[in-house]
């Protein structure tokens, strides 16, 4: 039977998920990570770096959670920083340079909205990402693997191909903070999440994913045997593609097309 959202909201906030470290470290070989923005500083929230997968050099990016308490608190509980965009454009452009096709796994309940953050310019910092991951010549694949949570999510995502795990979400918005807006009380979370359409198989009737990950053997070796195997291969197709930036111009187009009403 399927789950009602708010429990899928639960199951992708999990502490024993896999968090975007355990992707790398079980995908990939030789990874090395790569630090700082070149502006301000490094964002312990956002994980990148050069990796080999199976045989080929990519870049890969990711959004770190933790695990323990001490974990989390480092890595701010997953909320990147300005500085942690700029960090994840800065690898973007450097593999564009070098031609190396790029990987990122998202999870967040969104971009920190500290005054910090505000004050080294948050918002020009996702926007900066959205514009420019649109533009590269080089095949870009994204996946959900827990929460995605509004541009600090997106801020990733603009790619060729976006991945969702089974019990992964992806909202423009939290359920409690929507429900904290709209009816002034975080408790009618539930019944947002029922209404932001923001569990896997909604995200892919409307063409904003292209493919959902089954969490069979999850955090085991054939699950990530699964994964390396679906990325190999598309990775070797977008390669392929002779216009990758066209093509994901017009995906992004298509977005929400099959939902449209007609009068």
């Amino acid at each position: 039977m399927k789950e009602a959202a708010y429990e899928r909201v639960k199951l992708a906030r999990d502490n024993h998920r896999p968090t975007g470290l355990d992707y790398i470290k079980n995908l990939f070989q030789g990874f090395m990570e790569l630090h700082g923005d070149r502006c301000y500083g490094d964002d312990a929230a956002i994980v990148g770096g050069i990796a080999n997968l199976c045989g080929n050099p990519v870049t890969v990016i990711a959004i770190e959670k933790g695990h323990t308490a001490k974990e989390r608190s480092y890595r701010n509980f997953g909320a990147p920083h300005p500085e942690g965009y700029r960090k994840a454009l800065r690898l973007m452009k450097q593999a564009e340079k070098f031609g190396r096709p790029i990987i990122c796994f998202i999870d967040t309940s969104g971009a920190y909205c500290g005054v910090g953050a505000e004050e080294r310019g948050q918002s020009q910092a996702i926007a900066e990402n959205l514009m420019e991951m649109s533009t590269l010549c080089v095949p870009v694949v994204s996946i959900l693997i827990g929460e995605g949570g509004s541009g600090g999510a997106l801020a990733l995502a603009v790619a060729d191909r976006v991945w969702m795990l089974q019990n992964a979400v992806y909202s423009v918005i939290s359920p409690e903070g929507c429900a904290s807006i709209l009816w002034k009380d975080a408790a009618k979370a539930e019944i947002a999440a029922s209404s932001l359409k923001l569990t896997a198989e909604d995200a892919r009737s409307l063409g904003v994913i292209e493919r959902i990950l089954s969490e069979k053997e999850m955090g085991k070796k054939e699950f990530y045997d699964r994964i390396r195997t679906l990325l190999v291969k598309e990775i070797k197709m977008l390669t392929k593609e002779f216009d990758l930036v066209g093509n994901r111009y017009e995906r992004f187009r298509r977005i929400g097309a099959s939902a449209v009403v007609k009068e």
